[in-house]
Formats: structure tokens, C-alpha cells, sequence
């Protein structure tokens, strides 16, 4: 007999159901089903992050070269010109990635960070876990566990990592054999949970971002962490990477599960979608009670005038009203 198909619809009235069940001392199956949200006290409390990977092109340029574009160092200068309050510096741009860096360099970044008053509020690592090959989602998990470790010398609460690390053009089936979505789901939470018990000794928590391949809704995201069930895996909550009508209400789903943000300007990360309603956005992410750093990713898109410096400045700006307006009197 197949399990009945849990609709959107039904998840998020499981999930408004938790605090009532919980203060009733229920044990019910709707109950222990759902995955308990983040317990946090004080109310909403935000405050405003830079990924470093909205610098992608020049970061790489760097790479390459390094009298061209800018390296971490550089893009953390501009986040202090910009007064933001944190930045978010993933893995790839850190030298010798996906090998660990070396002390020296962790405590220079550290260091730099601290001196420009930016807190770092977490890292990131590219991995794929709808592999059919075992081999490739073991490597991804030791990579993981390794920035676990260079998160917690960093002082980094959390390290992003993702389901499925291809083009969200292509296809997660393509990689997985064809093997059917409860079975992948499987592999992926064997993984994670493994990286979140790794991340619990280290005090660094797994954020799984959606990223429009194998999780495309909130439903799918929510679904994902509650078959991996461990408080040390979350939500990486990516406003620009649901890729279903009304991309809030799955906003709104994760938001009690969120440890880290991706903030983009775009509803489904494409020059055609619309664009993000900064007003509603922060009034759905106070609504769920969030504490802590929404860091903002801007992204080319393939536009041949896309300036980082500036189109961070104009969405830092528009985030920035939209917590003032929203800020309770």
C-alpha cells in the first residue's frame, strides 16, 4: 500500500499545530513527525550580512591573477565601508579549496574581519549528495566535515552545504541513476546526519540551502530535514531559489528553521522573475521570530553590466529600509 502524499497544504498545518501539541503534552504522530522549530526568545532581532560570493567573477579573477579583481580580504574592506555587520566566506575562494587553508591564513582572515568590526557569520562548500556513485557523496562529506572544522576555527556558526551541487537546469535524476526521490532523499540524509553529529562536536551547525535542483519548495526543504532529524542540520533559506508560485509561503515555512540566509534581489534567481518584495519578505521572516544575520547574494545572470559594488550598495539599501519600516514602535 502506498504512504498517502503529503501535500504543501498539509505540512504547514502540521507544522502551525507543533506549539499547540507540544503545551498539550500530545504524543501524537502529527506531533513527533514534524521537526521542532529553532527555539529562540526576544522576538525578532536582524541584523545585515554579505556573501562573499556576489564578488564570484572577481574573487576568480583574483585567483588566477592576483593583480586583477579582489580577494576575501578586499571583499571584507567593502563590507566594512558598507557598514554591514557580517560576512558569509565560502569555502571556494579560500586558497587550495577544497583542501582546508592553513592556520596562518584562517587567523589572518579572522584577524582581518574582527579589526573591520564584521563578525563572520558562516562558510560554504560545494558537495553533491543524489550521486548514485557512493565514492562521490563520501568525498563530499569529508569535505564537509573538514569546513566544519575550518568553521569552528573561523568562529563561524555554520557551514552551507547542499543537496544536490548541480546546474538547476539539469536534471538531479540525471545523477542518480534514475533512482526514484524516497530513495535519494535516503542517501541524503544518511549523509547529512553524519555531518551534523560531526558538526555537534564542533559546535558548527549543517545549513542545507535550496537550491531549485533536488529541493524546489519549502515542503521539499522542510521534508529533507525532518528524515535527516538532528537539531545540528538545518535550513540555509535562499529567497531566490523556491521555485514554486508563491515563493513566500515557502519562505514563511522555513523561516522557524533557518540558522543562515542567501538574501537576493530576484524571486527565482533570473532576470525575468520579479522582483524581491523587501517589505513583505522581512515582515515574514520577523513573523517567524528569526535572530541573527541576513546575509545578501547578488548574482550576474548573465548580465554584462553587473558591478557587484553596486548592486550589493542598492540591495543592502532596500534590505536596510525594509527592516526600519518593519521595526515594531
Amino acid at each position: 500500500m502506498n504512504a498517502p502524499t503529503i501535500t504543501r497544504r498539509d505540512l504547514l498545518k502540521r507544522v502551525a499545530l507543533l506549539p499547540f501539541a507540544a503545551a498539550m503534552g500530545t504524543t501524537s504522530s502529527v506531533a513527533s513527525a514534524a521537526l521542532a522549530p529553532i527555539q529562540r526568545v526576544g522576538g525578532a532581532h536582524l541584523r545585515t550580512g554579505l556573501n562573499v560570493y556576489s564578488f564570484l567573477e572577481l574573487l576568480n579573477a583574483n585567483a588566477k591573477d592576483a593583480s586583477k579583481g579582489v580577494d576575501l580580504f578586499g571583499v571584507c574592506d567593502f563590507a566594512a565601508t558598507q557598514n554591514f555587520d557580517a560576512v558569509d566566506l565560502t569555502g571556494y575562494f579560500f586558497p587550495g579549496y577544497p583542501k582546508p587553508p592553513t592556520d596562518a591564513y584562517i587567523n589572518r582572515i579572522k584577524r582581518h574581519a574582527h579589526n573591520l568590526g564584521l563578525d563572520i557569520s558562516g562558510t560554504g562548500v560545494s558537495n553533491d549528495f543524489t550521486a548514485a556513485d557512493k565514492t562521490v557523496r563520501a568525498t563530499g562529506v569529508e569535505i564537509i566535515k573538514d569546513w566544519i572544522e575550518v568553521a569552528a576555527r573561523l568562529g563561524a556558526p555554520s557551514v552551507r552545504v547542499f543537496a544536490d551541487a548541480r546546474d538547476p537546469f539539469k536534471k538531479w535524476q540525471d545523477a542518480s541513476s534514475n533512482a526514484n526521490r524516497e530513495d535519494v532523499e535516503a542517501w541524503m540524509a544518511e549523509a547529512l546526519h553524519g555531518c551534523a553529529e560531526h558538526g555537534e562536536k564542533f559546535g558548527v551547525v549543517i545549513a542545507v540551502q535550496n537550491h531549485g535542483d533536488f529541493i524546489t519548495s519549502g515542503t521539499e526543504h522542510l521534508a529533507l530535514l525532518q528524515r535527516v532529524g538532528h537539531d545540528w542540520c538545518r535550513a540555509l533559506v535562499d529567497t531566490g531559489k523556491y521555485m514554486t508560485d508563491d515563493p513566500y509561503a515557502d519562505i514563511a515555512l522555513m523561516v522557524p528553521h533557518a540558522v543562515n540566509w542567501q538574501i537576493k534581489d530576484t524571486l527565482r534567481s533570473r532576470t525575468d522573475s520579479p522582483r524581491t518584495d523587501f517589505r513583505k519578505l522581512v515582515k515574514i521572516i520577523r513573523g517567524g521570530g528569526y535572530r541573527g544575520y541576513l546575509p545578501i547574494e547578488t548574482l550576474a545572470m548573465r548580465r554584462k553590466d553587473y558591478d557587484p559594488f553596486v548592486e550589493v550598495a542598492k540591495v543592502l539599501a532596500e534590505l536596510r529600509e525594509a527592516i526600519t519600516d518593519t521595526t515594531p514602535h
